[in-house]
């Protein structure tokens, strides 16, 4: 997934201060606007990703698969086709779903 106007201002952020989280914002290169950060403190179950954009929901997922970027880049969309960030319906993110810590409203 490339950045659209859809998706401008989405930003999906890795931790990259726990093994595999380097590997995770590598996978994601070119699908989704990753950014990274050392540390958001959840290291029990790394791998932690936060997406965020202004004026909506943001997510909390750890345990995340860097071996399966295309979950992430399938929540992307779901993201970016939402409003306010709501997603009601995750499975087109596939076991990205299992790994949500919580969301927190806009």
């Amino acid at each position: 997934m490339t950045t659209t106007t859809k998706n401008r201002g989405d930003r999906f952020i890795v931790c990259t201060g726990c093994s595999g989280g380097a590997d995770l914002a590598k996978a994601l290169e070119g699908r989704v606007p990753v950014e990274t950060t050392d540390c958001m403190n959840v290291c029990d179950t790394p791998i932690s990703l936060a997406v965020r954009a202004e004026g909506k929901a943001a997510y909390l997922f750890t345990g995340v698969d860097p071996d399966a970027p295309e979950d992430v880049e399938a929540f992307a969309k779901l993201y970016a086709d939402s409003e306010d960030g709501q997603i009601m319906d995750a499975r087109p993110a596939g076991n990205l779903r299992f790994c949500l810590v919580g969301r927190i409203p806009a």
